[in-house]
């Protein structure tokens, strides 16, 4: 015998009773099938908290007396009464009526004296010996409201009127007229006495009882669904301040009286509309009067009235009706569309009920424990299994269902096949289970700092410190202890060649993290000091294939080479291939600077009465501008020289004469000539002849200039 519990945010709820739920057979199955029940441990072992809780069909509404002794149910089919009596665990009676009950209310503290509105439009008064009185209504009633004051009982109809029946008096009396047609549900304040009416229309009517005039009017607005909806529940709290409503569509609405807008809008998640709400005040937990339940047909939840967070949920199998809520206790009665009536039993909420006190000791014994098969007999296993069991001679037949990559096999069967091949099964997994215990134990105890050891790591190494630098080393040690990637560490088939074409593919270029000791050198330009101190540790290791870098004198060699062949078998496998690296780095440096001044000696500059040794001796920039210089020289002729791109020159010039040297009038006293030849202009003097001053005409006379 298990209890089915479903378990949120660590608050569990057990179904005590319902559909799904072994319950007591009735008396003409017990007696067809008497003898085979007699073994039957489930049937014997059952829990039966209260006898026949059901209805042939369905059930409607479920109320508790005030004095929390009875519970008075209707249902159908045929239209039926029941009370139940909490002190012996049984129906006490069941009654019939003409017609369906809608609502009920129980006017005594016991289930003495009771009023029932029917689907007929009548409303019944029922005692002791039953039908008490009948009476009729104009329209169809829906909804049912008590005031203890004055003895009025309100009747909610389809029509625009609130009915008022004075049970001292014993008759009707002048009903409240309402502004809209069609009343969904009736309730009233006992703090004071005001009454709520649920319309149709998205609005609710507040009624003073006293002043028998409509107080205020308040229309529910729903920013979040603009369909339009009913309000189909209503209810005060105890301490006359806060107001509860809930709309078809799904939605509860929570109000205190002093304003017009809600403290909190609930989303009941389904869309159906809401039933009923409960205030759970009355719960025998301090902790949890801020609770609220509101129920649809699918579900009822329990959530935070202040905060909206949700604590619990009840959702049976079947359509609820009605729920109703055991004062003091933290156990829920269900009316629903099923054949028994469920029972719910939230620990957290509340103890149990006095008159079924041994729940709070069953509960977590007979918890429903979570299955490792697909089915309750069924039991899978793979081809692997099966041949160890040696039932191999069964596939095909009916014993072994297939199913994707396996069988399913009968979980009594299961047992007896594995016992017959392993007889010491049940020891070995007992062992386990022991030892499984005691590591658990040895877990919680305090360990001192170096009794953790880490995993070994023998293959990629660096993959686990590029791990541990960017995750932090927790993550590391968790994929090390993972038994997924253990391999990856350990079998040297996975190593992670770095040389490899297609991981460079992946990795194109590696950050200086990653790389090895002097990466950064490598990275960027090496000033000319690093470069002679590469050369020289070159020079030391004598890996320097190049026999123009700077060479150390024969007693310096001779004198460390003792050390060397010391210190190289000294050195591991890494450092020795990071010396060759640097060693190859430095060539590759010297190969690409011989080029670059081999280039640079032999580039012609157009100077063709340099030789060989000249260009090689004489710097790029000096031969340039010789070149310019002599270039200059030459548009003294009025020559001009272009030069392109692509190394092309062309050169123009105009053509003159030769004319006869004429002495030149100089007032230059500067007797030196080798200024002039150099084209630099004196300090003094005219440089141009006077004797030349007629005009000339010809177009040509600028090109001279």
């Amino acid at each position: 015998m298990v209890l089915k519990s479903t378990s949120a945010s660590d608050v569990s709820v057990y179904q005590v009773s319902g559909t799904n739920f072994s319950r007591s057979l009735p008396d003409w199955i017990a007696k067809k099938r008497k003898r085979s029940l007699k073994n039957d441990l489930e049937y014997q072992n059952r829990v039966e908290l209260i006898q026949d809780f059901e209805f042939s069909e369905a059930s409607n509404k479920i109320k508790c007396s005030p004095d929390g002794q009875y519970a008075m149910a209707t249902g159908t089919y045929k239209p039926q009464i029941h009370v139940y009596d909490f002190a012996n665990l049984s129906l006490k009676f069941d009654r019939h009526t003409d017609a369906e009950n809608v609502d009920f209310l129980i006017l005594s503290d016991d289930w003495t004296k009771s009023v029932h509105l029917q689907n007929d439009r009548s409303i019944q008064f029922q005692n002791k010996g039953g039908l008490y009185y009948t009476t009729r209504i104009p329209k169809f009633g829906r909804s049912l409201a008590y005031n203890k004051v004055n003895c009025d009982l309100y009747v909610g109809a389809s029509g625009d009127e609130l009915y008022r029946l004075n049970l001292e008096q014993g008759r009707f009396l002048n009903p409240f007229k309402l502004e809209t047609e069609g009343v969904n549900h009736v309730s009233i304040s006992d703090a004071n006495g005001l009454i709520a009416v649920g319309m149709e229309e998205n609005a609710v009517e507040f009624w003073d009882s006293r002043a028998r005039s409509r107080v205020a009017k308040l229309h529910l607005e729903n920013r979040f669904d603009t369909a339009p909806f009913q309000v189909t529940a209503t209810s005060f709290r105890n301490d006359g301040l806060n107001f509860a409503c809930g709309t078809s569509n799904g939605y509860s609405y929570l109000y205190d009286l002093r304003t017009s807008q809600p403290t909190i809008v609930k989303d009941q998640g389904y869309g159906f509309e809401i039933k009923k709400i409960i205030w759970m005040d009355n719960t025998g937990a301090e902790n949890n009067s801020n609770k609220i339940l509101t129920c649809d047909k699918r579900i009822a939840k329990l959530w935070d009235r202040n905060s909206g967070k949700a604590y619990a949920s009840m959702e049976p199998s079947v359509d609820i009706n009605d729920i109703e809520h055991v004062p003091g206790t933290g156990m829920f009665f269900t009316a629903n569309e099923g054949i028994p009536m469920h029972t719910y039993y939230i620990p957290n909420l509340g103890p149990a009920p006095r008159w079924c006190s041994f729940l709070d000791s069953i509960t977590e014994e007979l918890e429903e424990k979570p299955s490792d098969t697909v089915y309750s007999n069924y039991r899978f296993i793979t081809r692997e299994d099966v041949k160890k069991l040696n039932l191999a001679h069964l596939v095909g037949s009916k014993v072994l269902r297939s199913y994707m990559h396996g069988f399913f096999i009968n979980t009594e069967l299961y047992d007896k096949v594995s016992l017959i091949a392993n007889p010491n099964s049940y020891k070995d997994e007992r062992e386990r289970e022991i030892r499984r215990r005691i590591e658990k134990e040895r877990e919680s105890r305090i360990r001192a700092s170096g009794a953790v050891q880490k995993p070994k790591v023998k293959i990629n190494k660096d993959l686990v410190d590029k791990l541990s630098q960017k995750r932090g080393d927790k993550v590391a040690d968790k994929v090390l202890a993972d038994d997924r990637f253990k391999e990856m560490f350990e079998d040297e088939d996975f190593q992670v060649d770095e040389g490899d074409y297609d991981y460079k593919q992946l990795n194109p270029v590696k950050s200086a993290r990653e790389t090895e000791e002097g990466a950064a050198k490598r990275i960027r330009a090496l000033t000319a000091a690093e470069e002679s101190d590469e050369e020289r540790i070159a020079a030391k290791e004598g890996r320097n294939a190049y026999s123009d870098s700077e060479s150390e004198s024969e007693s310096d060699d001779s004198q460390n080479s003792s050390n060397e062949t010391s210190h190289n078998d000294e050195l591991s496998e890494k450092e020795k291939r990071a010396i060759a690296k640097q060693v190859a780095a430095v060539q590759r440096r010297k190969r690409e600077k011989e080029k670059a001044e081999k280039f640079m000696s032999e580039m012609s500059v157009g100077v063709d009465d340099l030789n060989a040794q000249d260009a090689k001796s004489v710097s790029f920039d000096k031969q340039v501008s010789r070149m310019r210089k002599e270039e200059k020289q030459k548009k003294s002729d009025g020559s001009v020289l272009h030069r392109n791109h692509r190394g092309e020159a062309e050169l123009t010039f105009v053509p003159a004469k030769k004319q006869s040297k004429k002495k030149k009038v100089s007032f230059d006293n500067d007797d030196d000539d080798d200024d002039d030849d150099e084209g630099e202009k004196p300090d003094r003097g005219i440089t141009k002849a006077r004797y030349e001053g007629r005009r000339r005409a010809s177009k040509n006379v600028f090109r001279g200039m």
